[in-house]
């Protein structure tokens, strides 16, 4: 059931199924003339039903609303193609567009993959978690492609609120937030979360995503925001929750180098399942296949950063990625 966060901004939630993220937190910003709807959901039934009873709820005309997608996700993109109206405009930065436009996606995917058969990911692991991942099995129809540039400084007037455009990379290759400077509110998508850490994983078509996702959460901890209204979840203190996520990274950065400089030249497979995790599993071996995707791609960006650091090396041997300390 849709609920007035504050004058003329509404949240709907939005179940995702069989998910740990629980449901995403949908914003409907209505207007004189037009209304703003932020993020969509899985391109799957239950989010579908959620999402169109919010709307009718509401009594929105999708032909009077706009839709801006914080990021490329599947849980924040995957209705996009059966909400918007012809006359609705698509918000979304360059970067992240071309994971979800088919003339671009499937080579991102062929080469996330190739990365991850380096990383040492087992080939038959790989072909599960690749069929299998919530990202493309409920990702938007790829022959959509009416997307509107966003870029940050950008300002969008709806609902007698100023809306900033903050480009924030790092948890995607250029997510955005949303900063109202009067009422000191942002809109954080994924990237200041208050119950859950966001995934920082290695994207082909961003350099040091981890390195990225810290100096954007420095860059947002300088807002003076009040209200963090979150894509998952609930609200808190955001700036006790940004220095939280940078203290979190930097005891994963020395866990990471730590297993490093205790065992040289293994597979990030392997660094994976040697560092802490919380999740109910007795052991690596009992991770579910998707949770071992993401827990890979979390090393992969903390290796990375290490070794753009000059910490730790990275050599290839027989299509493989290990790695030493420095």
């Amino acid at each position: 059931m849709p609920r007035e966060v504050m004058r003329n901004i509404y949240r709907i939630p939005v179940p995702l199924p069989n998910n740990p993220l629980r449901e995403l937190n949908c914003y409907l910003i209505r207007g004189k003339d037009r209304s703003l709807l932020i993020d969509t959901g899985f391109r799957q039934e239950t989010c579908r039903r959620a999402l169109f009873d919010g709307l009718r709820e509401l009594n929105v005309r999708m032909e009077d609303t706009d839709i801006l997608l914080t990021h490329l996700h599947s849980d924040h993109t995957g209705l996009l193609p059966e909400v918007a109206s012809a006359t609705s405009r698509v918000f979304i930065d360059d970067l992240d567009r071309d994971w979800i436009v088919g003339s671009t996606r499937f080579e991102l995917e062929r080469q996330e993959d190739a990365r991850f058969a380096m990383a040492g990911i087992p080939p038959e692991m790989l072909r599960i978690a690749s069929q299998t991942h919530p990202g493309r099995c409920f990702a938007p129809d790829p022959s959509f492609d009416r997307y509107t540039r966003l870029s940050a400084g950008d300002v969008l007037e709806v609902g007698g609120y100023r809306l900033e455009v903050l480009r924030t990379p790092g948890h995607t290759p250029s997510h955005l937030c949303l900063w109202m400077a009067e009422q000191q509110v942002m809109f954080t998508g994924d990237h200041v979360l208050f119950d859950i850490t966001p995934n920082i994983t290695r994207w082909p078509n961003l350099e040091n995503a981890l390195g990225c996702y810290l100096r954007s959460l420095k860059q947002v901890r300088e807002y003076d925001v009040k209200t963090a209204l979150p894509a998952h979840r609930a609200t808190g203190d955001f700036h006790a929750r940004v220095d939280a996520l940078l203290r979190h990274h930097a005891y994963r950065l020395e866990e990471c180098l730590k297993v490093v400089r205790e065992e040289p030249g293994l597979l990030p497979f392997e660094i994976a399942g040697r560092m802490t995790w919380r999740i109910r599993a007795k052991n690596w071996e009992d991770f579910p296949i998707p949770q071992k995707w993401f827990a890979v791609g979390e090393c992969l960006s903390h290796l990375d950063l290490l070794r753009l650091e000059g910490q730790v090396r990275e050599e290839l041997a027989d299509g493989r990625l290990y790695y030493y300390p420095n």
